[in-house]
């Protein structure tokens, strides 16, 4: 099985998904990665803090623009990537098809990536490592 397509999934699109959205995107420039809200500010940029904490790592996420998962982005995925198990079964009750292909992005170390929005600096740059150390396990699988 190969992992061509990758969606990341998160709740506004904004702050997680985007970061992670990122990260891939450097380990596999060659794959088609994106990401999505499960209730997304649609239309919205990255938030400011996500777009900080990238910032030493010379990734610029400036031209993220927020949106919403549907049926087209789950039927493209090869992999679907969510922040917790509750969004894993948020996509798998609205579309059965998704079984099997959606995990929990810390699926292997067992991690939520907690939602940084709305609050403090230091709680971004806990998601960023967490969404760092979550990507590890999968390295050898999606490869």
């Amino acid at each position: 099985m190969s992992f061509n397509n990758i969606l990341v999934v998160c709740v506004g699109n904004i702050c997680r998904s985007p970061i992670a959205e990122a990260l891939l995107q450097e380990k596999y420039p060659d794959k088609h990665i994106e990401s999505a809200g499960l209730g997304a500010l649609v239309g919205s940029p990255v938030d400011p803090n996500s777009q900080e904490v990238m910032a030493p790592y010379n990734i610029d996420m400036s031209n993220h623009v927020a949106k919403q998962i549907d049926e087209n982005l789950v039927m493209k995925a090869d992999l679907i990537f969510t922040m917790s198990d509750g969004q894993t079964k948020w996509i798998e009750e609205r579309w059965p098809h998704c079984r099997g292909k959606t995990f929990k992005i810390g699926h292997w170390n067992d991690q939520d990536i907690a939602d940084p929005y709305r609050h403090d600096i230091s709680l971004f740059e806990t998601a960023r490592q967490d969404i760092v150390d979550s990507i590890e396990p999968w390295i050898d699988k999606i490869s």
